[in-house]
């Protein structure tokens, strides 16, 4: 057995493990979404062999290159954006991934709004939110998080099923996972992406429903 296929019933044992033990135990298992930017193809290939299905990509002409030999092979992938999205390529992505994990501002979301129809792949979002409000990094803050959400789901009318946040680094993550659980609650969406290689354990305590994780699933990415 490889070392990914390891790696993979290791992170599935936990999850399971903390979703038993949850004391507001939903009826879900959070879902196991493996990073797959840069890394090299065999281990992308072992993956799929391991049963891994779930994968988050960072970006689109990367993404596609990628998967799209992979899914002639593989009907049952599910492929997740998990990287800022360029208004320039939303036509791209929304014929490419299932979900789209970080709407994060109004131009980009009414460049989806005027390019979503039945046809295309993506049938559901979830919005990101920038829970620490930090300057440098992508979704929406925390102030503006209330009328965004309203905005893309009763103005856009889009499928927003659910919030991604990317905590921090130097704070305690869960005060960040706490305030994307109670933003949720207020827009009663169930969806909850929280939670990396460090910190998905402390996430799915939480609530996450996907936890994205590359590094502890794959292992050290190569040059």
């Amino acid at each position: 057995m490889n070392k990914i296929s390891l790696n993979r019933q290791s992170i599935i044992k936990k999850i399971n493990d903390l979703n038993e033990k949850s004391t507001n135990k939903e009826s879900f298992t959070t879902k196991l979404v493996a990073v797959s930017k840069n890394q090299a193809e065999y281990k992308i290939d072992q993956a799929i062999k391991s049963g891994q299905r779930i994968f988050g990509e960072n970006r689109v002409q990367e993404a596609q290159i990628r998967w799209e030999g992979k899914r002639k092979y593989h009907k049952d992938l599910e492929l997740r954006l998990i990287g800022p999205l360029q208004t320039n390529k939303v036509k791209q992505a929304l014929n490419l991934f299932d979900i789209i994990e970080t709407i994060d501002r109004e131009k980009l979301a009414k460049q989806i709004y005027k390019n979503f129809h039945d046809s295309v792949r993506t049938k559901s979002f979830y919005i990101q939110i920038n829970t620490g409000n930090e300057i440098q990094k992508s979704g929406i803050s925390t102030s503006e998080a209330d009328s965004f959400i309203k905005f893309c789901k009763n103005d856009l009318k889009l499928p927003i099923i659910g919030l991604m946040c990317i905590p921090p680094q130097n704070e305690e993550v869960a005060m960040h996972f706490c305030l994307l659980k109670k933003i949720a609650n207020n827009h009663n969406l169930f969806e909850l992406s929280m939670g990396m290689s460090e910190d998905f354990e402390e996430a799915i305590k939480f609530g996450a429903t996907s936890v994205r994780i590359g590094s502890k699933f794959f292992g050290r990415r190569e040059d």
